[in-house]
């Protein structure tokens, strides 16, 4: 194998496992693994968004590298905002689920004294359904991300690789990167959300609450900067 291309190869791994590491991926992914309830389903939501976010970008990569198709400015302004939309939307659902009373006050009457009981509505483990169901969302996610992030990628690889059949590889290998970058990561974050949800429910849903915040004030950040400092509104 040509040197060149062996070392663009090793660069597109470690770049997609750097590119794992994105804030937006980071809180994305977070808001997600904040509704398990064990360890290991974080490396598979990892895993999911990442499966999710290397088919978008292969077939991107097939639409440019196969058919020269060019990515307009437009368009990826378009879907980098849009990544901002379902920052927000993941964030709102987080902070819905808390504010829709998932712990309810019931007042009890006991002879002729009253008291406030609090009990969670939390799924039991009869309803909780398995991660394998859930693996539309991280996928979706993943997909959204990895489209907001083909034009960069396209470029990078268009001024670097010569053959389609090299630039089919790197997508490949860069998806590799940031499947495995995403699933040690995600499991790493879900280890707080993991501990506090089986010992200090009240702790978890502060840090719960927190992750949504968090990403609904990252999306909203996002798509200020994509719509206004980009130029993205000036465009329509």
């Amino acid at each position: 194998m040509d040197t060149t291309l062996s070392a663009a190869l090793i660069l597109g791994f470690m770049l997609g496992i750097k590119h794992a590491l994105d804030a937006d991926h980071v809180v994305a992914v977070s808001t997600i693994v904040s509704e398990q309830k064990h360890p290991l389903v974080g490396a598979l939501v990892g895993a999911f968004w990442g499966l999710g976010h290397t088919a978008t970008l292969f077939l991107v990569g097939l639409l440019v590298i196969g058919f020269g198709l060019v990515i307009p400015e437009r368009l990826a302004l378009s879907l980098e905002f849009i990544v901002g939309i379902v920052l927000v939307t993941l964030g709102l659902q987080i902070v819905w689920s808390f504010l829709r009373a998932r712990i309810h006050h019931h007042v009890h009457s006991h002879e002729d004294t009253s008291h406030l009981h609090f009990h969670s509505h939390a799924q039991s483990r009869g309803h909780n359904h398995h991660i394998l169901a859930r693996r539309g969302k991280p996928f979706i996610v993943g997909a959204f991300h990895g489209l907001a992030g083909s034009a960069a990628l396209m470029l990078l690889i268009l001024s670097t690789i010569s053959s389609p059949l090299a630039g089919f590889g790197y997508i490949l290998i860069f998806g590799v990167g940031s499947l495995l970058g995403m699933a040690m990561l995600s499991t790493i974050i879900g280890l707080p959300f993991v501990l506090s949800a089986q010992r200090l429910r009240p702790l978890n849903q502060v840090i719960r609450v927190a992750a949504g915040t968090v990403s609904i004030g990252l999306g909203i950040a996002l798509m200020a900067e994509i719509g206004f400092g980009q130029g993205l509104f000036n465009m329509l």
